[in-house]
Protein backbone atom coordinates (compact mmCIF):
# COMPACT_ATOMS: atom_id res chain seq x y z
CA UNK A 1 0.00 0.00 0.00
CA UNK A 2 2.94 2.48 0.78
CA UNK A 3 4.63 1.62 -2.10
CA UNK A 4 1.23 2.41 -4.93
CA UNK A 5 0.97 5.69 -2.67
CA UNK A 6 4.46 6.55 -3.33
CA UNK A 7 4.38 6.29 -6.98
CA UNK A 8 0.97 8.20 -6.87
CA UNK A 9 2.80 11.09 -5.34
CA UNK A 10 5.63 10.50 -7.74
CA UNK A 11 3.32 10.93 -10.76
CA UNK A 12 1.71 14.09 -9.29
CA UNK A 13 4.49 15.10 -8.76
CA UNK A 14 5.75 14.64 -12.02
CA UNK A 15 3.01 16.76 -13.18
CA UNK A 16 4.02 19.31 -11.71
CA UNK A 17 7.21 19.38 -12.14
CA UNK A 18 6.63 19.25 -16.29
CA UNK A 19 4.00 21.64 -16.40
CA UNK A 20 6.21 24.04 -14.64
CA UNK A 21 9.18 23.26 -17.07
CA UNK A 22 7.02 23.97 -20.06
CA UNK A 23 5.43 27.20 -19.16
CA UNK A 24 9.29 28.38 -18.83
CA UNK A 25 10.02 27.31 -21.80
CA UNK A 26 7.11 28.95 -23.62
CA UNK A 27 7.63 32.49 -21.87
CA UNK A 28 11.51 32.43 -21.33
CA UNK A 29 11.08 33.39 -17.86
CA UNK A 30 11.13 31.27 -14.16
CA UNK A 31 9.24 34.53 -12.83
CA UNK A 32 6.66 34.89 -15.81
CA UNK A 33 6.02 30.85 -15.12
CA UNK A 34 5.32 31.36 -11.72
CA UNK A 35 2.95 34.31 -12.15
CA UNK A 36 1.05 32.00 -15.12
CA UNK A 37 1.16 29.31 -12.54
CA UNK A 38 0.01 31.37 -10.15
CA UNK A 39 3.17 30.08 -7.62
CA UNK A 40 6.05 31.33 -6.29
CA UNK A 41 8.90 31.58 -8.04
CA UNK A 42 11.44 29.55 -5.69
CA UNK A 43 8.78 27.11 -6.04
CA UNK A 44 9.11 26.64 -9.72
CA UNK A 45 12.96 26.61 -9.79
CA UNK A 46 12.50 24.26 -7.20
CA UNK A 47 10.32 21.69 -9.75
CA UNK A 48 12.64 22.12 -12.80
CA UNK A 49 16.07 21.56 -10.65
CA UNK A 50 14.54 17.91 -9.27
CA UNK A 51 13.17 17.86 -12.90
CA UNK A 52 16.98 17.96 -14.18
CA UNK A 53 18.37 15.70 -11.34
CA UNK A 54 15.87 13.33 -11.79
CA UNK A 55 16.96 13.07 -15.93
CA UNK A 56 20.16 13.94 -15.47
CA UNK A 57 20.11 17.06 -17.94
CA UNK A 58 20.56 20.48 -17.92
CA UNK A 59 16.81 21.89 -19.19
CA UNK A 60 17.96 25.84 -19.82
CA UNK A 61 20.81 28.03 -20.39
CA UNK A 62 20.43 31.61 -19.43
CA UNK A 63 21.51 34.45 -21.82
CA UNK A 64 20.79 37.59 -20.24
CA UNK A 65 17.22 37.96 -18.51
CA UNK A 66 15.50 35.27 -20.15
CA UNK A 67 16.09 31.36 -20.30
CA UNK A 68 16.58 30.05 -23.53
CA UNK A 69 16.38 25.68 -23.71
CA UNK A 70 19.14 23.17 -24.51
CA UNK A 71 18.73 20.97 -27.13
CA UNK A 72 18.11 17.90 -24.28
CA UNK A 73 15.28 20.76 -22.69
CA UNK A 74 14.09 21.24 -26.81
CA UNK A 75 13.39 17.00 -27.05
CA UNK A 76 11.47 17.17 -23.56
CA UNK A 77 9.54 20.22 -24.73
CA UNK A 78 8.91 18.08 -27.34
CA UNK A 79 7.63 15.38 -25.71
CA UNK A 80 5.87 17.25 -22.62
CA UNK A 81 3.88 19.82 -23.71
CA UNK A 82 1.12 17.77 -25.52
CA UNK A 83 1.15 16.02 -22.04
CA UNK A 84 0.44 18.15 -20.17
CA UNK A 85 -2.00 20.57 -22.61
CA UNK A 86 -3.76 17.12 -22.99
CA UNK A 87 -3.99 16.40 -19.40
CA UNK A 88 -4.80 19.98 -18.61
CA UNK A 89 -7.76 19.92 -20.94
CA UNK A 90 -8.65 16.32 -20.14
CA UNK A 91 -12.23 17.94 -19.57
CA UNK A 92 -12.71 19.87 -22.12
CA UNK A 93 -11.76 17.25 -24.54
CA UNK A 94 -14.10 14.59 -23.05
CA UNK A 95 -16.84 16.83 -23.43
CA UNK A 96 -15.40 16.98 -27.04
CA UNK A 97 -15.56 13.58 -27.55
CA UNK A 98 -19.26 13.57 -26.06
CA UNK A 99 -20.07 16.27 -28.81
CA UNK A 100 -20.54 19.05 -25.58
CA UNK A 101 -18.32 21.76 -26.25
CA UNK A 102 -20.48 24.51 -24.91
CA UNK A 103 -17.70 26.91 -23.77
CA UNK A 104 -13.73 27.81 -23.11
CA UNK A 105 -11.94 30.38 -25.47
CA UNK A 106 -10.37 29.93 -28.68
CA UNK A 107 -7.40 32.37 -29.72
CA UNK A 108 -6.55 33.02 -32.85
CA UNK A 109 -3.52 35.06 -34.46
CA UNK A 110 -4.04 36.48 -37.41
CA UNK A 111 -2.80 39.55 -39.95
CA UNK A 112 -4.60 42.59 -40.79
CA UNK A 113 -5.63 41.71 -44.15
CA UNK A 114 -6.33 37.87 -42.54
CA UNK A 115 -8.81 39.68 -39.92
CA UNK A 116 -10.46 42.49 -42.46
CA UNK A 117 -11.15 39.61 -45.24
CA UNK A 118 -11.23 36.44 -44.60
CA UNK A 119 -12.21 36.39 -40.99
CA UNK A 120 -15.25 38.02 -40.47
CA UNK A 121 -17.43 35.26 -42.18
CA UNK A 122 -15.69 32.50 -40.20
CA UNK A 123 -15.84 34.46 -36.97
CA UNK A 124 -19.45 35.20 -37.38
CA UNK A 125 -20.44 31.59 -38.22
CA UNK A 126 -18.20 30.21 -35.55
CA UNK A 127 -19.99 32.27 -32.83
CA UNK A 128 -23.46 31.24 -34.30
CA UNK A 129 -22.87 27.82 -34.26
CA UNK A 130 -21.36 27.42 -30.72
CA UNK A 131 -22.29 31.19 -28.86
CA UNK A 132 -20.58 30.07 -25.72
CA UNK A 133 -16.80 29.79 -26.80
CA UNK A 134 -15.01 32.94 -26.12
CA UNK A 135 -12.89 34.22 -29.37
CA UNK A 136 -9.75 36.02 -29.19
CA UNK A 137 -8.01 37.54 -32.20
CA UNK A 138 -4.80 38.45 -32.14
CA UNK A 139 -4.06 41.14 -35.15
CA UNK A 140 -0.49 40.35 -35.66
CA UNK A 141 2.55 40.09 -37.89
CA UNK A 142 3.20 36.71 -39.52
CA UNK A 143 6.69 36.59 -37.64
CA UNK A 144 4.45 37.56 -34.09
CA UNK A 145 2.19 35.33 -34.84
CA UNK A 146 4.42 32.69 -34.57
CA UNK A 147 6.05 33.56 -31.90
CA UNK A 148 2.61 33.23 -30.17
CA UNK A 149 2.04 30.09 -31.60
CA UNK A 150 5.02 28.67 -30.13
CA UNK A 151 4.59 30.12 -27.20
CA UNK A 152 1.48 28.96 -26.60
CA UNK A 153 -0.20 32.58 -26.06
CA UNK A 154 -2.69 31.07 -29.20
CA UNK A 155 -4.13 28.15 -30.55
CA UNK A 156 -3.75 28.57 -34.08
CA UNK A 157 -2.86 31.49 -36.31
CA UNK A 158 -4.38 31.43 -39.56
CA UNK A 159 -2.98 33.63 -42.61
CA UNK A 160 -0.60 33.04 -45.70
CA UNK A 161 2.99 31.60 -45.58
CA UNK A 162 5.67 31.29 -48.29
CA UNK A 163 8.21 29.94 -46.55
CA UNK A 164 7.14 27.44 -43.54
CA UNK A 165 9.91 26.97 -40.72
CA UNK A 166 10.26 22.98 -39.71
CA UNK A 167 8.66 23.38 -36.31
CA UNK A 168 5.28 25.13 -38.08
CA UNK A 169 2.90 23.25 -40.18
CA UNK A 170 0.91 25.45 -42.58
CA UNK A 171 -2.62 23.83 -44.22
CA UNK A 172 -3.65 26.06 -47.10
CA UNK A 173 -7.30 25.87 -47.29
CA UNK A 174 -8.39 29.02 -49.60
CA UNK A 175 -6.84 29.95 -52.49
CA UNK A 176 -7.38 33.45 -54.19
CA UNK A 177 -6.22 34.75 -57.81
CA UNK A 178 -3.61 37.71 -58.41
CA UNK A 179 -5.01 40.78 -60.32
CA UNK A 180 -3.91 44.01 -61.18
CA UNK A 181 -5.85 47.23 -60.16
CA UNK A 182 -6.11 50.67 -62.19
CA UNK A 183 -8.41 53.72 -61.46
CA UNK A 184 -11.19 52.83 -64.10
CA UNK A 185 -9.90 55.91 -66.42
CA UNK A 186 -6.49 54.45 -66.67
CA UNK A 187 -5.13 53.26 -70.22
CA UNK A 188 -4.78 50.06 -69.02
CA UNK A 189 -8.24 49.52 -67.77
CA UNK A 190 -9.96 48.12 -70.77
CA UNK A 191 -6.64 46.59 -71.94
CA UNK A 192 -7.30 42.56 -72.49
CA UNK A 193 -5.41 40.76 -72.31
CA UNK A 194 -2.82 42.38 -69.95
CA UNK A 195 0.75 41.30 -70.46
CA UNK A 196 3.31 42.00 -68.01
CA UNK A 197 5.09 44.49 -70.45
CA UNK A 198 2.40 46.60 -70.13
CA UNK A 199 2.67 47.06 -66.77
CA UNK A 200 6.20 47.61 -66.55
CA UNK A 201 6.53 51.45 -67.60
CA UNK A 202 3.54 52.09 -64.90
CA UNK A 203 4.00 53.17 -61.49
CA UNK A 204 3.46 51.08 -59.10
CA UNK A 205 1.61 51.35 -55.01
CA UNK A 206 2.91 48.77 -52.82
CA UNK A 207 2.87 47.45 -49.23
CA UNK A 208 6.35 47.97 -47.31
CA UNK A 209 9.36 46.49 -49.04
CA UNK A 210 9.84 43.41 -45.67
CA UNK A 211 6.47 42.32 -46.82
CA UNK A 212 6.22 39.11 -49.46
CA UNK A 213 4.45 41.01 -51.95
CA UNK A 214 7.24 43.11 -52.94
CA UNK A 215 9.17 40.50 -53.14
CA UNK A 216 6.91 37.91 -55.17
CA UNK A 217 6.73 41.08 -57.46
CA UNK A 218 10.69 41.79 -57.90
CA UNK A 219 10.56 38.32 -58.68
CA UNK A 220 8.12 37.69 -61.43
CA UNK A 221 9.25 40.98 -63.18
CA UNK A 222 13.09 40.32 -63.05
CA UNK A 223 12.09 36.48 -64.10
CA UNK A 224 10.79 38.14 -67.33
CA UNK A 225 13.61 40.53 -67.43
CA UNK A 226 11.45 43.53 -67.51
CA UNK A 227 12.30 46.36 -64.82
CA UNK A 228 9.19 48.05 -62.65
CA UNK A 229 9.26 50.87 -60.77
CA UNK A 230 7.25 51.85 -57.26
CA UNK A 231 5.79 55.57 -56.85
CA UNK A 232 4.79 55.02 -53.33
CA UNK A 233 4.92 52.79 -50.54
CA UNK A 234 1.73 51.86 -48.25
CA UNK A 235 0.81 49.55 -45.51
CA UNK A 236 -2.15 47.57 -45.83
CA UNK A 237 -4.69 46.72 -48.87
CA UNK A 238 -7.20 49.61 -47.86
CA UNK A 239 -4.32 52.31 -48.07
CA UNK A 240 -2.94 51.02 -51.53
CA UNK A 241 -6.84 50.67 -53.05
CA UNK A 242 -7.48 53.68 -52.07
CA UNK A 243 -4.61 55.87 -53.43
CA UNK A 244 -4.84 53.70 -57.01
CA UNK A 245 -8.47 54.94 -56.77
CA UNK A 246 -6.95 58.77 -56.49
CA UNK A 247 -4.94 57.97 -59.51
CA UNK A 248 -1.74 57.72 -57.96
CA UNK A 249 -0.39 54.52 -59.45
CA UNK A 250 -1.44 50.98 -60.17
CA UNK A 251 -0.70 47.77 -57.82
CA UNK A 252 -0.90 43.93 -57.80
CA UNK A 253 -3.33 42.80 -55.35
CA UNK A 254 -4.73 39.31 -54.42
CA UNK A 255 -8.29 39.62 -55.29
CA UNK A 256 -8.93 38.80 -51.63
CA UNK A 257 -8.81 42.12 -50.51
CA UNK A 258 -11.21 43.14 -53.00
CA UNK A 259 -15.27 43.64 -52.15
CA UNK A 260 -16.24 44.53 -55.60
CA UNK A 261 -18.01 47.88 -54.26
CA UNK A 262 -14.31 49.46 -55.18
CA UNK A 263 -14.01 51.87 -58.02
CA UNK A 264 -11.27 49.76 -59.67
CA UNK A 265 -10.72 48.15 -63.24
CA UNK A 266 -9.68 44.54 -62.34
CA UNK A 267 -7.69 42.82 -64.58
CA UNK A 268 -6.21 39.07 -64.20
CA UNK A 269 -2.62 38.14 -63.34
CA UNK A 270 -2.77 34.42 -62.70
CA UNK A 271 -0.60 33.96 -66.01
CA UNK A 272 2.40 35.80 -64.74
CA UNK A 273 1.99 35.22 -60.73
CA UNK A 274 1.47 32.52 -58.30
CA UNK A 275 -1.86 32.15 -56.51
CA UNK A 276 -2.18 33.29 -52.60
CA UNK A 277 -3.37 30.50 -50.26
CA UNK A 278 -4.51 31.27 -46.69
CA UNK A 279 -5.17 27.99 -44.52
CA UNK A 280 -4.12 27.16 -40.48
CA UNK A 281 -1.06 27.48 -39.30
CA UNK A 282 0.08 25.39 -36.58
CA UNK A 283 3.13 24.25 -34.15
CA UNK A 284 4.23 20.85 -34.84
CA UNK A 285 2.79 18.64 -32.30
CA UNK A 286 1.26 21.00 -30.46
CA UNK A 287 -2.07 19.81 -28.61
CA UNK A 288 -5.00 20.93 -30.41
CA UNK A 289 -7.81 22.66 -27.86
CA UNK A 290 -11.67 20.84 -28.98
CA UNK A 291 -12.28 24.39 -29.93
CA UNK A 292 -9.63 24.99 -32.18
CA UNK A 293 -10.72 22.02 -33.74
CA UNK A 294 -14.21 22.97 -33.99
CA UNK A 295 -12.85 26.07 -35.94
CA UNK A 296 -10.34 24.35 -38.48
CA UNK A 297 -13.28 21.75 -39.18
CA UNK A 298 -15.92 24.35 -39.79
CA UNK A 299 -12.96 26.14 -42.47
CA UNK A 300 -12.22 22.62 -44.17
CA UNK A 301 -14.37 19.71 -42.77
CA UNK A 302 -11.81 16.95 -44.41
CA UNK A 303 -8.95 18.61 -42.82
CA UNK A 304 -8.67 15.69 -39.85
CA UNK A 305 -9.77 12.67 -42.25
CA UNK A 306 -6.41 13.64 -44.14
CA UNK A 307 -4.81 13.58 -40.85
CA UNK A 308 -3.31 16.51 -38.89
CA UNK A 309 0.00 16.61 -40.61
CA UNK A 310 -1.19 16.73 -43.98
CA UNK A 311 1.05 19.32 -46.26
CA UNK A 312 -0.87 19.65 -48.99
CA UNK A 313 -5.04 19.78 -48.28
CA UNK A 314 -7.36 20.44 -50.99
CA UNK A 315 -8.02 23.87 -51.34
CA UNK A 316 -11.04 26.04 -51.77
CA UNK A 317 -11.13 28.42 -54.74
CA UNK A 318 -11.80 31.86 -53.99
CA UNK A 319 -12.82 34.67 -56.94
CA UNK A 320 -13.07 37.50 -54.93
CA UNK A 321 -13.03 39.09 -51.75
Amino acid sequence: MGRSSNRLYYKQNRLKQLRAFCSAAQTGSVSKAAERLYLSQPSVSLQIQALERELNVTLFERRGPKIHLTPDGRNLYELAQPLVHGIDALAETFAAESGRVTSGELAIAAGESTLLYLMPRLVKRFATEHPGIRIKLQNVTGRDGLAMLRADEVDLAVGSMIDTPDDISYHPIFTYDPVLITPLDHPLARKKPIKLEDVSPHGLILPPRHLSTWRVVDTVFHQHNLDYRVTLEAGGWEVVKKYVELGLGISIVTSICLTGAERLAVLPLDKYFPKRSYGAVLRRGKFLTPQARLFIEMMDPEFFNRGADAQAPAKRKQSGG
